[in-house]
């Protein structure tokens, strides 16, 4: 019986620890340069989620140009949520889905990144 149990708890392990390095793994970045002249008026929900982070984000495009870009749900650790202010005002500034990360934050960022990406994709 103890056999048993001691092979079973082994086996939680590895498991967890896959679960664990698999929600370490960094976010590619999916983002393109955006086409301005062919984004369509409106407003649009992107999703992204990689690991244990994910993020919703709706965006506002008015006259071809990214307007707004608003966290609805955003699930990060501590450091991770210093991304949800930072990395919208970038990509409105920057008018681009790639755009420099929190420090400390950089998986959580490029979800974001993602998600808007995402969004931008309907637009289009």
């Amino acid at each position: 019986m103890q056999k048993k149990f001691l092979v079973f708890s082994h086996f939680i392990f590895i498991i967890c620890l896959h679960l664990t390095i698999a929600g370490c793994q960094m976010a590619p970045l999916i983002g393109s340069e955006i086409e301005g002249n062919k984004l369509r008026d409106g407003v649009y929900e992107g999703f992204y989620r990689k690991g244990l982070n994910k993020a919703v984000v709706k965006v506002t495009i008015t006259g071809g140009r990214i307007l707004d870009v608003e966290c609805l749900e955003h699930v990060a650790s501590w450091k991770g949520k210093k991304a949800e202010g930072i990395i919208p005002e970038r990509i409105v500034a920057e008018q681009s889905t790639r755009v420099d990360a929190v420090t400390g934050a950089t998986n959580s960022s490029r979800v974001i990144m993602n998600a808007v990406q995402r969004a931008l994709e309907k637009a289009y």
